[in-house]
């Protein structure tokens, strides 16, 4: 059987995050100082001592819970300076597989090795102020759909696309009975109507700015394109299991094009771990703030292990 690490996406911050790993090892510190600089703004000071309100700032949020993740997942693995691109002797983890939740797709491919530390942060960063921008193009937002089948989700979504012309699509297959969409303020609006009036248990609009994982990131998905085309990929060390396409991908080019792909396309997690459990994986543990990923998987499959370094 086999070991599966996974890694967490936005909103997942919390207030004092990461301060422990800072104050209690020289390579967190290290690290920490490091994305200040290549950031150019002190993240570390608003993870620490910043509120929720500053931590919840896109432009901060993307890198605080990537940073975050990434020295996680170090305190766990022996090879010290490894992910900060320097060579080590030691043998370090060895997962058989990886996968993050939107976002934390970015944390899980600098575990094997896809991207350096610094190419991943500086394309988090991008990636994060791109979205923002295209959040303020236009009012968008998303909303949490509980207890319809995500058939029906679906159909619902291109049934208020077709009659108004408003955007709104299915954004995150969290885990069954659990769906977000994501558009237009008044296409999520109208379809929660009609999901509540399908039998849906709720249909809440959820406290975000705009609409991730929707075509209103397009302008977005091209910024990051341009990004990703000037960054050095290399080959995984073990599979990504990625979010728009729910199955292993080892081919550093896919990689490339399945992150660009994910900006406007969907987060198919559950289908992701199904895959994952498919190929044997037995055991998930989350890297990174929070336990959200442990409590989606158990609900995907009760017969796994989940646990969790944060």
């Amino acid at each position: 059987m086999k070991h599966a690490y996974v890694f967490p996406g936005q909103g997942s911050q919390f207030p004092g995050m990461g301060k422990s790993y800072y104050e209690n090892s020289a390579f967190a510190k290290k690290l920490f100082d490091q994305a200040n600089e290549i950031l150019g703004f002190p993240i570390s000071e608003i993870m620490f001592n910043g509120t929720e309100v500053e931590l919840k700032q896109t432009r901060v949020t993307q890198p605080a819970i990537f940073l975050h993740s990434v020295i996680a997942y170090k305190s766990i693995d022996p090879r010290q300076n490894h992910l900060a691109g320097q060579a080590s002797e030691s043998s370090g983890l060895k997962p058989d597989m990886v996968a993050g939740h939107s976002l934390g797709e970015f944390s899980a491919l600098v575990v094997n090795e896809t991207l350096s530390f610094e190419d991943a942060l500086n394309l988090v960063s991008i990636r994060a102020q791109a979205m923002q921008r295209a959040c303020e193009m236009q009012p968008s937002t998303m909303a949490a759909v509980l207890a319809l089948a995500d058939d029906k989700v679906e159909q619902i979504c291109a049934e208020v696309q077709k009659e108004t012309g408003e955007i709104v699509v299915p954004a995150n297959y969290n885990c069954p009975g659990q769906l977000v969409i994501s558009g237009s303020v008044k296409g999520v609006e109208l379809a929660c109507e009609k999901m509540k009036a399908a039998g849906a248990k709720r249909a809440m609009i959820l406290p975000v700015g705009g609409a991730f994982h929707s075509p209103l990131m397009e302008p977005a998905k091209k910024e990051l394109q341009s990004a990703i085309d000037r960054t050095n990929f290399h080959t995984p060390t073990c599979p990504v299991y990625q979010n728009v396409v729910a199955k292993a991908v080892m081919d550093k080019d896919e990689v490339k094009q399945n992150l660009i792909d994910q900006l406007t396309g969907a987060v198919r997690w559950t289908q992701s771990v199904q895959a994952m459990i498919a190929d044997h994986a037995s055991t998930f543990t989350e890297v990174g703030p929070g336990k959200v990923l442990q409590g989606l998987i158990g609900k995907i499959d009760k017969s796994v292990i989940t646990n969790g370094v944060n």
